[in-house]
């Protein structure tokens, strides 16, 4: 997000011939004065808002998006393309959202698809994975862009040589974190709940469905847990899946006694967490969605404090 933050302060700058410290103090005075409500990014585009700045008719690269921006331009191949979903709408009648990421040789970002007529194309073919696309007038919601029925969807002839389609990583504390971060942070547990279990298709790795059980498709007990990390400058709750529960040393799920002492037995333990920053949709609170762990190598980190 630093990163991006500062490709846009230096956009901005160009373009309203204002110096970049000048932006900085604007930017600095503006969050004083909303007492922190407001982020660096946030108040950015504040600031552009008062030099009579819009980026809506600028076409960025993926890595140039920032939350809030409300009409965003970029061109992209599109690197996963998920299964168009159905559901219910709040008049009982039937809607259709489709989930992608699209990548540039910038970045990646996850595009949401809510018009009908945007899904038509990829129902009927018209754009699948693969294909390279232009969107304008997209709107950023956090680290996503959503497209409705104002925006624009479309092929475009335009080729990337150098696809970035791996999130970066940062490694940084928690109060550093932003919402929709690929991170990488170093932190002790300092409180874990009992795993919560579920029957898992062993071919499929996702949750067993009552066709998969009737059919007598192979499955396995996987854990989901909860638990909450600290590394001295914030805490944040932290959720984690079935591989990395392992290798944190809980296992004994069918010993009931067993696994209440590994529980407890990982209270204190530091290690580097990697995953991303997500609001929870049930309790609104941010929290972090593990998908990887590695053991504090200490040696490492002295060589690394000494250089």
């Amino acid at each position: 997000m630093e990163e991006n933050y500062n490709k846009i302060l230096k956009k901005l700058s160009e373009i309203s011939g204002v110096s970049g410290d000048e932006i900085e103090r604007r930017v600095e005075a503006k969050r004083a004065k909303l007492s922190g409500l407001i982020s660096r990014e946030g108040a950015l585009q504040v600031i552009a808002a008062e030099l009579g700045i819009s980026f809506d008719d600028e076409k960025l690269k993926i890595d140039e998006l920032l939350p809030g921006m409300r009409k965003v331009n970029f061109s992209g191949k599109i690197i996963t393309l998920y299964p168009i979903r159905t559901f219910k709408t709040k008049d009982g009648g039937e809607g259709k959202v489709a989930n992608m990421f699209v990548a540039d040789d910038t970045s990646n970002i996850k595009v949401v698809l809510w018009d009908i007529n945007h899904i038509k194309k990829l129902e009927s073919g018209e754009i699948s994975e693969g294909s390279v696309i232009e969107i304008s007038g997209g709107s950023m919601r956090v680290n996503e862009v959503h497209m409705g029925s104002f925006s624009e969807l479309k092929k475009s002839e335009e080729t990337f040589d150098d696809l970035k389609t791996e999130k970066p990583v940062k490694e940084k504390s928690i109060s550093e974190f932003s919402p929709g971060d690929m991170i990488k942070t170093r932190a002790f547990i300092v409180q874990s709940f009992e795993p919560r279990f579920y029957e898992a298709n062993i071919d499929t790795g996702k949750k067993a469905t009552e066709e998969d059980i009737s059919a007598g498709k192979p499955t396995e007990k996987r854990a989901i847990l909860n638990f909450t990390i600290d590394d001295g400058t914030e805490n944040i709750r932290a959720v984690m899946f079935h591989d990395d529960v392992q290798k944190i040393g809980i296992k004994n799920y069918e010993d009931q006694n067993l696994m209440k002492q590994e529980v407890q037995n990982i209270l204190g333990k530091e290690m580097f967490f990697l995953g991303n920053m997500r609001r929870n949709s049930y309790s609104g609170n941010y929290e972090i969605v593990v998908n990887g762990v590695e053991e504090v190598d200490l040696d490492k980190l002295v060589k690394e404090l000494e250089a």
